[in-house]
């Protein structure tokens, strides 16, 4: 770990986790390091300093030893930590006024990746935003294979988000409310464990922090923050899913809301937002993808099946193709059986097999057999 993640660390316990307060102090000197080097001068670099604030950066002293714990902890459990200005900090946050100074993160995923969304929603998920979940994830891995989905690991939306990532290849982030030594909800453990093989966890908090309800509040701006658009399933007319999509239009990312029945609970939240133009309406992947206008993905995903195809199956003339038909149909047949099928002489079907063979399309078995290798 450099010595800069380390000062930053210990800024944000010595402000007292006031996160916005350690924000500020950090880009006014410039670095964490600068003001723990200038710790008994800082008036000199920052205007405005109370005296009660210039007393409480003079003396790091608990400060250094609680990150000095922390960080033995981040190494016995592989916890990589990211503070502002580091390469693999999110680069969406920064555009955030209120980004965290430090995260500290679990796992394998790419916090920078091309496509990245969050899908958030009520913690009272019924069986429509069940449906509308699972639908959205499997028809938009279809078109954009490519996409870290993050949410919050909260019950409802956010875990079946989460769950069905997983279950169609993406990987997925869990943003927590409290630190990484945790996880709450406690029955979400095994899926968190899944994450961190495939995706990963993240947090702004440190170890031993509660998950106190003003920490939710603070984590959804960075379920908004690291991602492209925010997605609502399900909501009622209040909610944390209605903070998050707030923050992310304050960000001015694109948030997109289904619909849902008029007079069900767990629809007012979704109705509302699309009603006052707070969210985009969506009814299925496509218009997402459309809405997003990552239709290139799509594009790409068609040229390279059909490049995939042109390779196994290159330049076929009629015969060939027929018997590649055949074998399609039912594989695994001899030489006599083929040229009873597809009208063709021993010979000519003797010949054809060949050339197939040479393509890479099919392949002799024992007793006379021909597999096609598709």
């Amino acid at each position: 770990m450099n010595q800069e993640i380390f000062y930053a660390m210990a800024l944000t316990r010595l402000t007292n986790f006031n996160f916005q307060m350690a924000l500020e102090l950090y880009k006014a000197a410039g670095s964490a390091q600068a003001l723990y080097e200038h710790r008994n001068d800082v008036g000199d670099l920052i205007d405005d300093c109370s005296p009660r604030l210039l007393t409480a950066l003079k003396d790091w002293g608990d400060a250094m030893k609680r990150t000095e714990a922390e960080v033995k902890y981040m190494e016995e459990h592989q916890i990589r930590a990211f503070s502002l200005f580091d390469d693999d900090y999110p680069q969406r946050m920064l555009d955030c006024v209120d980004a965290p100074l430090v995260l500290y993160a679990q796992g394998n995923a790419d916090l920078n990746q091309q496509r990245i969304i969050s899908i958030v929603g009520t913690r009272h998920i019924t069986s429509y935003g069940e449906d509308l979940t699972r639908k959205f994830i499997s028809e938009l891995h279809e078109m954009c294979p490519h996409v870290l989905i993050v949410s919050g690991l909260a019950y409802g939306v956010d875990i079946c988000a989460h769950r069905h990532a997983l279950a169609n290849g993406y990987p997925t982030l869990g943003v927590l409310a409290h630190g990484l030594d945790q996880i709450y909800p406690y029955h979400h453990r095994d899926t968190a464990a899944e994450m961190i093989q495939h995706g990963g966890l993240m947090t702004e908090f440190m170890t031993q922090t509660n998950a106190d309800k003003v920490n939710f509040v603070r984590r959804n701006r960075i379920v908004a923050g690291c991602a492209d658009a925010t997605i609502v399933i399900e909501s009622a007319a209040k909610g944390g899913s209605l903070i998050t999509a707030e923050i992310a239009q304050s960000y001015s990312r694109p948030v997109f809301a289904f619909p849902g029945n008029v007079g069900r609970p767990y629809s007012e939240g979704c109705n509302q937002l699309i009603r006052n133009n707070g969210a985009a309406l969506i009814t299925c992947a496509a218009d997402f993808v459309e809405a997003m206008g990552w239709e290139d993905d799509m594009l790409r995903r068609r040229v390279l099946h059909a490049g995939i195809e042109r390779q196994l199956f290159p330049e076929l003339t009629d015969e060939e193709q027929r018997i590649v038909d055949l074998l399609q149909l039912s594989n695994d047949l001899q030489a006599s059986v083929i040229s009873v099928n597809v009208n063709l002489t021993i010979s000519q079907v003797t010949s054809v097999l060949f050339q197939l063979e040479l393509k890479g399309v099919v392949k002799a078995m024992a007793g006379g057999m021909y597999h096609l290798l598709m």
